[in-house]
């Protein structure tokens, strides 16, 4: 048995036959190397394994689970990662998704890599979140996490919206534009990537805005420090959409002002021994990858 995992929590992506044979067979893994295995109560019920292991709630893994493995994709990863970021719980990705940039573990390595990190051979890094919340006539009306991304975007208008954009108090500029992507360095190989944005290393400590289709050419991505305070405030007559992750959302009116700054909770990342950002980025990007022959 661990000395340093008693508690494993399986959560696996909800409505998939691939993600249920999986974590049958990393729950009877865990199982005969005498861990205690729980399976989160809403994979459970999905794959039709609720009898067969205990079953637990986001709030009980966080408060008493040792380690939490995540199998699906990177949208997975990004909904348990804001649920138990709070707790501590420190996550492992097994990749069953297509990308994975935060589930880093193929599903044909599975077992074995599991094995490494549960005998203490693994290294573990810290990623950075957003704190981010609506204002609405000085009073809050909604406020979320976010790993990857705060989106501000026009949402089903064919026109683009306007906003003024303040950094630490200090008015920037007034931008006309499809919206603005303000993302981690987890999140700048996501959307942000796709909108021309930087490519920032994990262990920088910053906070990139990327402008989506502006209407002057002169709006660049900027990075600032992760220290910064941002405010985004919709100019009359036009209402938006803010997506956190792609996952939560919140109808934004003329007048509301969103307010970013760095979350005080980090997400734990454990990576098998020889994991590598840059081999990473090779793989998924295909970096070198030689070109194709008509």
């Amino acid at each position: 048995m661990s000395k340093n995992f008693r508690i494993v929590a399986l959560i696996g992506k909800y409505q998939s036959p691939d993600v249920a044979e999986a974590v049958l067979r990393i729950a009877e893994f865990l199982r005969v190397r005498g861990l205690d295995v729980w399976i989160e109560q809403g994979t459970a019920s999905s794959i039709g394994m609720a009898g067969q292991f205990a079953v637990a709630s986001y709030d009980e893994i966080g408060a008493q689970a040792d380690l939490a493995v995540v199998l699906g994709g990177d949208g997975t990863m990004l909904n348990t990662a804001r649920r138990l970021s709070q707790h501590g719980v420190p996550l492992v990705g097994v990749n069953q998704g297509r990308l994975g940039f935060l589930t880093d573990i193929s599903r044909d390595e599975a077992l074995p890599k599991l094995a490494e990190i549960l005998d203490g051979r693994y290294s573990e890094e810290s990623r950075a979140m957003l704190d981010a919340e609506v204002l609405r006539a000085g009073h809050r009306v909604f406020q979320t996490l976010a790993l990857n991304d705060v989106v501000v975007n026009k949402g089903d208008l064919g026109r683009m919206i306007e906003f003024d954009l303040s950094i630490d108090g200090e008015f920037v500029y007034t931008q006309r534009s499809d919206g603005m992507i303000l993302t981690t360095p987890t999140g700048s190989t996501a959307y942000a990537l796709s909108a021309n944005g930087p490519i920032l290393h994990p262990n920088v400590g910053g906070i990139a805005l990327v402008p989506l289709c502006p209407h002057a050419l002169t709006a660049r991505p900027v990075t600032l420090p992760d220290t910064s305070h941002i405010e985004i405030v919709l100019l009359p007559q036009h209402d938006a959409r803010i997506h956190f992750d792609g996952q939560a959302r919140f109808d934004a009116r003329a007048g509301d002002r969103l307010r970013v700054t760095r979350s005080p909770d980090v997400v734990r990342l454990l990576h098998p021994e020889g994991y590598s950002y840059f081999a990473m980025l090779r793989e998924k990007l295909h970096w070198s990858a030689p070109p194709r022959r008509p």
